[in-house]
């Protein structure tokens, strides 16, 4: 995300460790010490990356039915004979590698879902472009349970997806709406650039971009801000990054806690409040504002601080002036957000 990429090195530790030195090699799952299949095999070499907010996945497993079933039986070498190869294990519960993994096979997407950037992203799920990899999923659980106990957790996910885009769209409607009435503190316009050199309204993602209510021109996209933004704005993300996510994890996974009090269902209730009690308070002092005939003027801090001159947006002002990150970089590549590719890998 580029939220991550602006801030300085020391800022996003976590982030490069797994994305940089850990995604794409052997070692990060067979140990560079030990390099044992045995181990490799284990839930737990899938926790160092794949847990914490965004992506609870560890969480999601490992409170849910499947993980406590490991958990409970995982020493057990007639219930989990770790020497086997994943073509022939008959585990009594799943591990992450038997689902993901099936048969030992290293293209973990292959058996990943359909649901789009953890469930952030609302898609047609009955759509003849999911069909196989829907199916594909369906039968990882076909080998436990029965095709019917499938289809109806199948359907539980859709609806709580499904509920949790209603909350979502509703979360950003209202932070829009302040945005494009000019009441938002602070507006685009009067912030440090963004991590492209633009002041585009941070939540004016994917299809907003056309908006130019939104600060931005054709073409130009904003990207979720984690510092420098109203309250408001990160409360909208945190609804859609962390809690809407937690809920499509906590269903995948048969974690009803994720998916409904640990912040899942609950979590976006709460943030949808806050959100429409901030919107409400900020219009009533912009009418007393208006009405005493005060000019509101932004605080400086939101131009100004401690590492924002660090960031890239500050950086290509400074250095490029006029020009963005598009400009500069003539093929973006995997930064082009504005032509991401429908289907899923």
């Amino acid at each position: 995300c580029a939220w991550s990429i602006e801030r300085p090195p020391g800022d996003t530790a976590g982030c490069t460790f797994c994305h940089t030195s850990s995604e794409e090699r052997c070692s990060t799952c067979h140990q560079r010490h030990q390099f044992d299949p045995k181990v490799a095999r284990r839930s737990e070499q899938c926790k160092t990356c794949h847990w914490g907010k965004d992506h609870r996945d560890w969480e999601a497993y490992d409170i849910g039915l499947h993980g406590t079933v490991y958990q409970v039986n995982k020493w057990d070498p007639k219930q989990f004979d770790w020497t086997k190869k994943l073509a022939d294990a008959d585990y009594v519960g799943p591990t992450c590698q038997y689902c993901h993994m099936r048969g030992g096979h290293h293209n973990v997407q292959r058996f990943s879902t359909v649901y789009t950037s953890m469930g952030m992203s609302m898609a047609d799920r009955g759509a003849p472009i999911w069909k196989e990899k829907r199916e594909r999923w369906a039968s990882v659980c076909d080998d436990c349970h029965s095709p019917r106990f499938v289809k109806e957790n199948l359907q539980a996910l859709d609806e709580a997806c499904k509920d949790a885009g209603l909350k979502y769209r509703e979360t950003f409607q209202v932070a829009a709406d302040l945005v494009k009435d000019g009441v938002a503190d602070p507006m685009p316009k009067d912030l440090c650039p963004d991590w492209s050199g633009q002041h585009v309204w941070s939540l004016k993602i994917g299809a907003y971009h056309d908006d130019p209510a939104f600060g931005g021109k054709t073409g130009e996209s904003g990207e979720f801000r984690m510092s420098n933004c109203s309250d408001i704005e990160r409360l909208c993300f945190e609804s859609v990054g962390y809690f809407q996510t937690y809920i499509m994890k906590g269903m995948a996974h048969g974690s009803w806690n994720d998916a409904t009090y640990s912040d899942g269902s609950f979590g976006m209730d709460r943030w949808l409040v806050n959100v429409k009690q901030d919107a409400s308070q900020a219009r009533r002092l912009a009418a007393i504002e208006k009405k005493v005939g005060i000019t509101w003027v932004p605080e400086s801090f939101w131009k100004t601080g401690e590492w924002l001159d660090q960031l890239t947006g500050p950086y290509i002002v400074k250095n490029h002036p006029g020009k963005t990150i598009f400009d500069l970089c003539p093929d973006p590549g995997w930064l082009d957000t504005h032509h991401a590719p429908a289907e899923e890998v």
